[in-house]
């Protein structure tokens, strides 16, 4: 479910401009279905969304496949990232991991970040394809470096591990802080944590505590026990600069 809805919440970022160029944003959904019967590749993308959310529409995912398919055989990089996950998840489809991966190959290859992103994890978990922890990376880091911070932090962590790259802690580090620099809770988590071990950075306590604090503010419950415990090894003076810090990189990330 928490795929789902990501993948949904990525395409639809994505889309803003495109639908705002073909006025489909405020189209009734005649219009849209009207445009989608004629071919439109955009209109097929939203209508296959609002069939899968049930906006405007009865919910049906069978349509939202259909749809989907359509624009995916035009060529439409998240629309065949979409099918995919369709496939994936055996919504509205039987479920085939091959086809998923099928479908997120034809986007990655034409740059679209996200299918890059489900793409490293087909091979990580060994998904449709066999398990290979290289192409897992080479995959992700397309993401990464498209500035997608889920990929961000799943690279930050191949590098920690070691896993389909050499094991490269400041490379970790990197990674973790550009995904963190984004608000990413976790890896703001992962972040803190690198500094307390003083793994691919110098150790320090006090920036240990600035992003446990960071990412429990927003939202990440475990970090809260992860500051506490690293409030416990600063002096109180060092400890309200910690404090003050934090405060101010909780507005900033």
């Amino acid at each position: 479910m928490k795929k789902e809805i990501l993948a949904l919440l990525v395409v639809v970022a994505c889309w803003g401009s495109t639908l705002q160029a073909n006025d489909w944003k405020n189209a009734p959904i005649s219009e849209v279905q009207k445009a989608a019967e004629q071919g439109d590749a955009d209109a097929q993308l939203l209508l296959g969304i609002k069939y899968e959310l049930g906006k405007g529409v009865a919910q049906d995912d069978k349509q939202a496949v259909a749809w989907y398919r359509k624009a995916a055989e035009q060529g439409y990089a998240m629309a065949q990232s979409n099918l995919g996950v369709m496939y994936e998840l055996g919504k509205g489809v039987a479920q085939d991991d091959k086809q998923a991966v099928a479908w997120y190959r034809k986007a990655a290859e034409q740059g679209y970040f996200y299918a890059q992103f489900l793409l490293g994890g087909m091979y990580v978990n060994g998904r449709g394809v066999a398990q290979d922890y290289k192409q897992a990376a080479a995959w992700t880091r397309k993401a990464a470096e498209q500035g997608y911070f889920d990929a961000q932090l799943r690279l930050g962590r191949m590098y920690e591990q070691g896993s389909g790259v050499a094991q490269d802690y400041k490379q970790a580090v990197a990674w973790y802080r550009k995904a963190a620099e984004q608000g990413y809770a976790k890896a703001q988590l992962f972040l803190g944590l690198m500094y307390g071990s003083g793994m691919g950075v110098v150790q320090d306590y006090k920036l240990a505590y600035v992003w446990s604090s960071v990412s429990a503010a927003n939202g990440y419950a475990y970090a809260a026990t992860n500051r506490d415990l690293f409030a416990k090894r600063l002096s109180p003076a060092v400890l309200a600069e910690a404090q003050a810090l934090a405060g101010q990189y909780v507005e900033l990330y």
